[in-house]
């Protein structure tokens, strides 16, 4: 799963005003009305103001970390199952409920996938303990029941940031190939 998406903003986009390193940061992933995915960052304290047009598919909460000289923001505008999984999950990203949710479908993806490996439980048994295989980091994800209202609530995120073109059930089969 691939998807275009911007990088973190430079400034705030209610305010203009520029981040500053360990400003707090609410990034928003958000399907516009033109069926786009647009990422929005918000300074933390401009979060009250923030209307955003469209359907929010997940926040999360962050120190902002100016780019390096030299970095590129380019390699940052893909944004894979396996980096949303990693910036979700970081420990330094404070959760929400939508981006927990979110995070414990990436997680059983990710497995499937052996790009993280199950490590067990933490030691009071209310996170699953996960090692990333290319960077050996480790990750606790909240456990969570895997219940029919959980893949709905998951669908509905996804919907947003992987648009699904949906055929409907009235238009006609194609035509079978001969043979």
């Amino acid at each position: 799963m691939e998807m275009p998406l911007q990088p973190t903003a430079n400034a705030c986009f209610v305010s203009g005003a520029p981040f500053v390193a360990g400003a707090r940061v609410a990034s928003y992933l958000v399907r516009s009305a033109a069926m786009q995915i647009v990422r929005y960052d918000v300074l933390e304290e401009n979060v009250a103001t923030f209307a955003p047009d469209g359907f929010v598919a997940c926040r999360w909460v962050h120190a902002f970390k100016p780019r390096l000289a030299g970095e590129n923001p380019e390699r940052e505008m893909k944004m894979t199952a396996e980096n949303l999984f990693v910036t979700l999950a970081d420990p330094a990203t404070e959760p929400t409920p939508e981006s927990i949710r979110l995070v414990q479908f990436l997680a059983l993806l990710l497995e499937r996938k052996k790009l993280l490996r199950p490590k067990g439980r933490s030691a009071d048994g209310q996170r699953q303990v996960y090692e990333h295989a290319k960077t050996k980091q480790i990750f606790e994800v909240p456990v969570g029941e895997l219940t029919p209202e959980f893949f709905v609530a998951v669908q509905e995120q996804l919907s947003v940031l992987i648009p699904v073109r949906v055929v409907p059930e009235s238009a006609p089969a194609a035509p079978a190939a001969a043979v």
